[in-house]
């Protein structure tokens, strides 16, 4: 409300004259563009509804029959009272019989237009998330980034729940209210023509006054939906880092922030809830005018003789069933910019750049993996935004066999170089490429992953048996091919003696395990992948020095040939690697084994730090929260074994 009051309204046309505020905005909301906006939104919304076309059509016209039997029922009754008050009983019983059928179909219409609606919404709602989570999943993760995880449910569970309720029922009911009021309009029109002209002369006010609330209500609504996600964004964010908010005792701050959230949300749903008010107000003010203007001619008609009393019983339900029509016209208003709304937040997930796919490169590369694969970073530039690049015409190359680790302060850019190699982000400049063994270059995209493996930071696992989390790399995995992985990252040991094996549950982030347990599942995941390239970052920062040795041992000779990257700070897996690189000042460059012990140190001694003052890996947060914590790996058990 307080947009329009405190911006200055220019007087246009005719209104120079009233000078009205309200008539000024109704006149400029004609011109803003909000009904083409609409248009396009629901346009949208019926891409995923028209296959149901001929169940929606079936819908209206159950709807359009329940109606009829619902006049038809009422003019029996005028017959009928009329009827008893000249005490002319022959026809009686039969208009009983037909007044008691009608009810019955009308009953029966009424419970299959609910059946229809019920299923058909949860058909659309179905439909619309499956294909909203494929495009999420497909969408280019920088753009996708900015998106926090509380706004995504928000948009996927809140705002197609909204959709669907109306995207099947929305025509039906339009043209079944439309239907009843022109019918009613109609019989109302052959018996008395004033009565027809009381109701009728009412309606271009309603349907421009409702033009006004229309766009009113779809920006009270945009900013209660936003509001929504970012209290949605706080509490995931709060419920994943309970552990350390708890650990700090500081739940008193989060406590104060929640009720600032709450009082915010508060303020805008209680400013939303006025205005629906006001608006209701307004259009029962005008219906009210509309009833007792007609109750009062027909008290007039019936007093002066000129109808029976059934008639004006008669006259009486249709113009209450005549204002309820033209209210439940008016009253789809709401549905429709509320469905408008959220299909137009929907549909900016739904634009989102999509990754890029080359399934036949996929083919002919995997084809010839056999003679080798390497990576090549050739003179890329990158840069999360304008103020500082993270790379700088840079360059690495690694081949099947070797070992690379890689080394930076944190926020170095580390996780960066990763997420180009995954094909996760585009240099600005330079490419990043797969070679063949036979030389042949393919720029890294979405399919290429295929040939990757990835540990990152942090706990990665998911609720369900340890059986699951590893199998989501590979469906065809037997129980031998996941016990074979978990011994060679060193996992077998604990995951023998649990409960159930490799089919005992984990909780939610792997609840029940220890960080070290956690990152050697996560490895052995990845192994179980068998791809040509593995990726690990930071990935044994909560490990031992044996363990990690040993891991790290166990990796490289459970597959020579393949091709291993590494992020590490820790002195024993730099030992292990066939040659080191460094990321300093936006470059990549080869350092020694004595250079990378000493840059080691000084790092452990020094406070996180990053290139040009800032932190890269962080600009872009992830979508979901992660876990960047290290430990000192000495907590290796869980509490299956407390």
């Amino acid at each position: 409300m307080s947009e329009n009051n405190d911006k200055k309204i220019k007087y246009t046309g005719i209104n120079k004259l009233f000078r009205n505020d309200n008539m000024q905005i109704l006149h400029d909301s004609m011109r803003d563009g909000t009904i083409k906006e609409f248009i396009a939104d629901w346009k949208w919304i019926f891409s995923f509804s028209k296959k149901y076309r001929w169940i929606v059509v079936f819908y209206a016209l159950v709807g359009i029959l329940n109606s009829t039997m619902s006049i038809g029922t009422s003019y029996v009754g005028r017959i009928m009272i009329n009827i008893i008050v000249e005490k002319q009983q022959e026809k009686l019983w039969i208009l009983i019989a037909a007044m008691v059928g009608m009810l019955i179909l009308s009953l029966v219409f009424s419970s299959l237009s609910s059946y229809i609606n019920a299923r058909i919404s949860i058909y659309v709602n179905n439909d619309m998330q499956a294909s909203i989570f494929e495009r999420i999943m497909d969408a280019r993760w920088k753009e996708l980034s900015n998106y926090p995880s509380g706004d995504l449910l928000n948009r996927f569970n809140g705002d197609v729940g909204t959709i669907s309720s109306n995207a099947i029922s929305w025509i039906p009911n339009l043209l079944v209210n439309i239907y009843t009021f022109i019918v009613t309009l109609v019989v109302l029109w052959r018996m008395d023509f004033g009565m027809a002209l009381i109701a009728f002369i009412s309606a271009p006010f309603l349907l421009g006054l409702s033009r006004f609330i229309m766009r009113r209500m779809k920006e009270y609504r945009k900013r209660v939906l936003e509001l929504n996600s970012q209290m949605m964004s706080f509490e995931v964010e709060t419920f994943y880092n309970f552990e350390m908010i708890k650990s700090f005792g500081i739940f008193g701050y989060y406590s104060r922030k929640l009720k600032s959230w709450q009082q915010k949300y508060k303020n805008y749903n209680l400013d939303y809830n006025k205005f629906q008010i006001k608006s209701n107000i307004l259009l029962t003010l005008v219906s009210t005018i509309v009833s007792f203007t007609a109750f009062g001619y027909c008290l007039y008609r019936l007093w002066t003789g000129q109808i029976l009393y059934g008639d004006m019983t008669f006259f009486l339900q249709q113009r209450t069933a005549l204002s309820t029509r033209f209210n439940n016209l008016v009253g789809t208003i709401p549905g429709m910019i509320n469905s408008a709304v959220s299909a137009h937040r929907v549909r900016e997930l739904m634009e989102l750049p999509r990754e890029e796919h080359d399934p036949d490169r996929v083919t002919y590369l995997e084809e010839r993996t056999g003679k080798g694969i390497k990576v090549h970073v050739n003179d890329v530039t990158f840069g999360y935004d304008e103020r500082a690049n993270v790379y700088e015409h840079s360059n690495l190359q690694v081949a099947s066999g070797e070992m690379v680790a890689l080394m930076a302060e944190s926020g170095g850019g580390k996780t960066t170089l990763i997420r180009l190699l995954l094909g996760m982000l585009e240099p600005d400049n330079g490419k990043v490429t797969l070679q063949s063994g036979s030389g042949e270059e393919f720029p890294v995209n979405s399919d290429l992953r295929k040939f990757f493996a990835y540990v990152p930071q942090g706990n990665t696992m998911f609720s369900g048996t340890i059986a699951e989390n590893m199998r989501m790399v590979n469906e065809e995995a037997t129980d031998e091919d996941v016990i074979n992985a978990l011994k060679t990252a060193c996992a077998w040991d604990f995951v023998e003696h649990l409960p159930e094996g490799i089919n005992s549950k984990l909780g939610e982030r792997g609840r029940g395990l220890s960080e070290g347990q956690a990152q050697r599942i996560s490895i052995a995941r990845a192994l179980l992948r068998n791809a040509p390239i593995l990726l690990l970052d930071e990935a044994t920062s909560a490990l031992d020095r044996d363990t990690e040795e040993q891991v790290l041992h166990n990796v490289m000779s459970s597959h020579p040939d393949r091709l291993i990257i590494l992020s590490t700070h820790r002195p024993a897996a730099l030992k292990l690697c066939n040659r080191i690189y460094k990321i300093s000042g936006g470059k990549i460059s080869e350092t020694t084994i004595e250079e990378a012990l000493e840059m080691q140190s000084v790092l452990a001694d020094k406070d996180a730090s990053s290139v040009h003052g800032v932190n890269y890996d962080k600009l872009m947060k992830p979508m979901g929260p992660q876990d960047n914590s290290e430990s000192d790996g000495n907590n290796e058990e869980g509490w299956w074994n407390s």
